[in-house]
């Protein structure tokens, strides 16, 4: 089976590219391209998945970057491959060509950005609680510290977690809209107590109200698509041992 990749127009003529789960060389509970490095998938064959990746962004394997993320409001500027370990952050901005910036994500919203004329681009890992504490504001303020200018930057939401299909408990709800009461509107009523979180509508929300001109989502449901993609919330449902990692990437 051949690499899949969702594209969007917004972020034209950047390469760029949501890769589904197909074309990988896992097997069993990570079947397809797993590309995470922190999953208990064998180190070998991620690299394989990886390697494909690389090779469709027309870069060597070294120059596909990701961070350690840790569901926070990090932004790490990069202009080189990492030595040794990759930082903490859930967010990178580069305006060096020749690298790809790669969020892994299984439900959590993965985000890319790009000013294609001023030559700066990013890449943020979005679940709840970074979005909440601000990675996407952040990402867009240190591409403007980079030259990008806000009216020019392109946003673009991958396959992420459907409202559908994101039932959470009242204790959630109190969180999120504990910081805004605004946010209440992401909410949708369950069955008892349960509520459905619009967590793609949430992330457009924050986008178009930090600047960003028309930001998309591309519409894709990582939990109700097993074929495509891989998903945490899925995995919990199924009692599986472990799950694989989208990739999402984007290079000048």
């Amino acid at each position: 089976m051949t690499i899949e990749i969702i594209t969007a127009d917004r972020l034209t003529p950047l390469r760029h590219g949501f890769f589904t789960r197909r074309g990988g060389a896992s097997s069993g509970v990570f079947h397809g391209l797993n590309c995470g490095r922190g999953s208990s998938d064998q180190a070998d064959v991620v690299a394989i998945n990886r390697a494909r990746v690389a090779d469709a962004m027309d870069i060597p394997p070294i120059a596909l970057l990701s961070v350690n993320q840790v569901h926070s409001a990090k932004v790490v500027h990069v202009n080189a491959p990492f030595e040794g370990a990759a930082p903490k952050a859930d967010a990178m901005v580069t305006a060096t060509p020749g690298l790809a910036l790669g969020i892994l994500t299984a439900d959590c919203q993965p985000i890319l950005f790009a000013d294609s004329e001023a030559g700066v681009i990013g890449g943020a890992h979005a679940g709840w609680k970074g979005a909440l504490s601000g990675v996407l504001e952040n990402t867009i303020d240190a591409m403007i510290e980079l030259g990008a200018r806000r009216e020019h930057i392109a946003a673009v939401i991958g396959p992420s977690i459907s409202q559908r299909n994101y039932e959470v408990g009242p204790e959630f709800l109190d969180i999120v809209v504990g910081e805004d009461p605004e946010y209440a509107r992401f909410f949708a009523g369950g069955e008892g107590d349960r509520l459905h979180f619009d967590l793609p509508g949430f992330g457009l929300f924050l986008l178009r109200r930090a600047g960003i001109d028309r930001p998309e989502w591309t519409r894709n449901c990582t939990y109700a698509d097993p074929d495509r993609f891989y998903s945490y919330r899925r995995s919990v449902h199924l009692c599986e041992a472990d799950y694989g990692r989208l990739i999402s990437t984007i290079r000048l």
